[in-house]
């Protein structure tokens, strides 16, 4: 029986290299993935790394205070990162106001998060976090805006801002 197996890294090169593309049409495909290799730090190493607050939320799957986050009222073209890892999780395209004190999306960029069910509030809720460091982000609910339908309710402090130059 034969197995289908997945081309190595040598033979995807070697393959791009015989098509005359050689590495560089390679570096996209390699950088993305390493993009996403998953983070494992102690729990010190993530103490040191975050703040407080941050540590609380990603790392303890803790909430922060509705409306006290600063991306609330955050406008301006650009992408919302990972506190924990900055891998890109949204673009401010897909931000709207939800009227529920948090930073709200309605579409995540493509393959930055990961999803479990959390049962801390008695039913279930899916949470979500981001697919690099598992660092907890918040939790996504049938209620949004099209064309996704969905709200993914994020915490603030678990985003870092970069506006678009």
């Amino acid at each position: 029986m034969n197995t289908p197996s997945h081309p190595t890294r040598r033979q995807t090169m070697k393959l791009l290299a015989l098509l005359g593309l050689g590495s560089q049409a390679a570096a996209p495909v390699v950088n993305a993935l390493a993009a996403t290799d998953p983070w494992k730090l102690s729990e010190a190493e993530w103490k040191k790394r975050l703040t407080p607050a941050q540590f609380d939320v990603l790392r303890e799957e803790g909430t922060e205070r509705p409306g006290s986050s600063p991306l609330n009222a955050e406008k301006r073209k650009g992408t919302y990162h990972c506190a924990g890892c900055d891998l890109p999780l949204f673009s401010s395209d897909t931000k709207y106001e939800s009227g529920t004190g948090w930073p709200s999306f309605h579409t995540p960029l493509a393959g930055a998060l990961g999803t479990k069910t959390d049962y801390k509030a008695i039913f279930p809720r899916t949470e979500y976090h981001c697919v690099r460091c598992g660092g907890h982000q918040g939790h996504v609910f049938n209620d949004g805006p099209k064309p996704s339908g969905k709200r993914y309710c994020n915490n603030g402090v678990a985003l870092t801002f970069k506006a678009v130059a």
